[in-house]
């Protein structure tokens, strides 16, 4: 009898530990499940192998957590290509296809635009709407809303939030659109809780945010596109009017105190040049945006395109007008001049150019170069990489990594709710 006694109890003891042990693999797992999908979603773990690696656990554990992400509809697991190295090639991870999206939405000077956009940046698809924007926000939100809720109806995708991107700083925490210069909003106008209003009123599941649109853009460079890998990341761009920076900051969006952090636009570049609406003169914001390059090439803008076209397509069609290439070259100077001044106070270690800015970067790359190093401390000392943005749509996109974070921070709460 006692020879039997042993046997039995070292089998519980044995059954408990395996269950102890699975439990505290699935505690371990949901917990890693939210820096998992972040890992997927930003390309960093293509591989289960590698989402082992980068999450510090064992290969169980994250299978188990790959699997649980793919009964969550979030991510594919699929099996792996051979590729003629020795050993069982690791799974691969991908973001499904097929799953869940967000609703991007962007409103500029020329009206605005709205998008479906899918785990990994993926734009599943998009409504753009040339409208004159009203006056009032409610108008124009209300209408970048329907929109989105069509492209719902027509794709029979599931949504789980919803976000913004406004040519204006947003104060936080109230999400006021505190400086909407190039629209007719009226200062101080409550975006965030306009739009949050109308997804509500739509019956859109999930949460809405509201974010600057250059701040966004930044954001999804950094993630997806031409920032990916950087600590200390500038961004700089211009849109349809004006000019506006953002600022990643080891590795995190840095907005300030209230969101009003990076106003780059207002530094000035030509002491003598043209009035700007924040009251003082020769900000980058008018010295650098597609109506100064327009004007400085002696074209009219024209109604029937937006500016930001008009100047992308004399630079890219006319540029061997000299009227052309002069004012590009007037522009870089004037841009460089503004990027050499920001190097000196932050010190990135990479800069991304968007808008037309990209395209003056194309035209004569070697020209806004040597004008930061010229002009900057640290430019002198070796250089700072600059970049174009790789991202189409990036403020869009942007916008919807807003509305992807409560599910990269929970993916089981956020789905449930």
């Amino acid at each position: 009898m006692n020879g039997k006694a042993a046997p039995n109890g070292a089998g519980q003891v044995s059954t408990r530990n395996r269950q102890v042990s699975t439990r505290n693999r699935l505690e371990r797992g949901r917990g890693a499940l939210g820096p998992a999908l972040e890992l997927v979603h930003t390309g960093r773990a293509p591989t289960r192998a590698v989402l082992t690696a980068e999450l510090g656990v064992t290969r169980a554990t994250a299978g188990a957590v790959a699997a649980e992400l793919e009964a969550l509809g979030l991510i594919h697991v699929e099996p792996g290509a051979a590729a003629g190295a020795q050993g069982r090639p690791s799974h691969r991870l991908v973001v499904a296809d097929d799953g869940p999206v967000v609703l991007a939405a962007q409103v500029h000077a020329d009206g605005y635009r709205a998008a479906l956009v899918g785990l990994g940046g993926t734009i599943a698809a998009t409504a753009p709407g040339c409208e004159t924007v009203d006056a009032d926000p409610a108008q124009i939100l209300g209408s970048l809303v329907q929109a989105g809720v069509e492209l719902l109806e027509r794709t029979g995708r599931r949504c789980v939030g919803a976000g913004l991107a406004v040519p204006s700083a947003v104060a936080e925490p109230e999400g006021q659109a505190l400086n909407p210069l190039h629209l007719a909003w009226p200062v101080g106008a409550p975006v965030r809780e306009i739009f949050a209003e109308r997804v509500r009123a739509a019956g859109l599941p999930g949460p809405a945010f509201t974010g600057n649109d250059v701040n966004l853009a930044a954001l999804a460079e950094h993630r997806h596109g031409a920032g990916r890998g950087a600590a200390d990341l500038l961004c700089v761009a211009t849109g349809h009017r004006g000019v506006g920076g953002a600022l990643v900051l080891d590795g995190r969006l840095h907005t300030g105190s209230s969101g009003l952090a990076l106003e780059v636009g207002h530094l000035t570049v030509n002491p003598e040049g043209r009035p700007c609406y924040c009251g003082s003169r020769g900000c980058l914001d008018v010295e650098a945006d597609p109506l100064a390059f327009l004007t400085a090439a002696g074209r009219a803008p024209g109604p029937e395109v937006s500016l930001l076209q008009r100047s992308r397509d004399l630079l890219t069609h006319e540029y061997d007008d000299p009227a052309v290439r002069a004012a590009a070259a007037e522009l870089i100077d004037r841009l460089g001049l503004g990027l050499a001044g920001l190097v000196n106070i932050l010190n990135p270690d990479r800069i991304i150019l968007g808008g037309l800015h990209r395209e003056l970067l194309a035209a004569d790359p070697e020209r806004l170069r040597a004008v930061v190093a010229d002009r900057s401390l640290w430019g002198r000392s070796g250089g700072v990489p600059i970049l174009p943005c790789t991202l189409d749509h990036n403020s869009l996109v942007g916008a919807a990594e807003l509305a992807w974070q409560p599910v990269l921070d929970d993916p089981p709460a956020a789905l449930s709710s």
